[in-house]
C-alpha cells in the first residue's frame, strides 16, 4: 500500500511538472484609440471604479494576471475565463457594437450585476474586493439605464 502511494505521488508530481510546459497565452492587446467604452459612453467616476475593480480583469484588455495564472492547471482556467469574458464583452472593443448592441450590453451589465451572476463566484473567491455591493449594483444599473435612455433619445 505504501509503495503504491509513493508511485502515485511520483506520477502526480511528474504530471504537475509536465503540465507547466503547456502554457496558455496571457495577452493584453494594445488599446486602439476610439474603441473603448469610455470613448463612446459617459462613465461617471464611481461607475468606472466598479468596472475596473470588478469587471476589467475579464472584460477588457487590461487584465491583471495574478501569480497563479502562471501555474498549471490554474493558468488554463484563468486564461479560458479571460478569453471567454472578452469574447462576450470587451470594454476596450466597445466600438464593435452598434447602437442596439451597445444598449443590449448596457442592459446586460445591469442584469448580470443585479442577479449576482457577475463577477463570477470563482473570481470573487480569490478577489473579494471585486464583490459587488448593493450600492455598486445600484450605480451600475442607474448608469446603464441612463445611458440607454440617452442613446434612445439621441437616435
Amino acid at each position: 500500500m505504501l509503495k503504491a502511494l509513493k508511485v502515485a505521488a511520483v506520477c502526480l508530481a511528474v504530471l504537475f511538472a509536465g503540465a507547466q510546459f503547456v502554457r496558455p497565452s496571457r495577452t493584453n492587446p494594445a488599446a486602439e484609440p476610439g474603441r473603448s467604452l469610455e470613448e463612446h459612453v459617459a462613465v461617471p467616476p464611481e461607475v468606472a471604479e466598479v468596472l475596473e475593480r470588478s469587471c476589467a480583469d475579464c472584460h477588457s484588455n487590461r487584465t491583471r494576471w495574478p501569480w497563479y495564472s502562471r501555474v498549471a492547471p490554474a493558468s488554463w482556467f484563468v486564461a479560458d475565463h479571460v478569453n471567454h469574458g472578452r469574447s462576450h464583452l470587451n470594454f476596450d472593443q466597445w466600438a464593435r457594437y452598434d447602437a442596439r448592441e451597445s444598449a443590449d450590453m448596457l442592459r446586460h451589465i445591469c442584469h448580470e450585476a443585479r442577479v449576482g451572476s457577475m463577477p463570477l463566484g470563482s473570481y470573487t473567491l480569490l478577489h473579494p474586493r471585486a464583490r459587488l455591493t448593493p450600492r455598486d449594483v445600484q450605480a451600475l444599473c442607474g448608469w446603464a439605464e441612463k445611458s440607454v435612455a440617452g442613446k434612445a433619445g439621441a437616435g
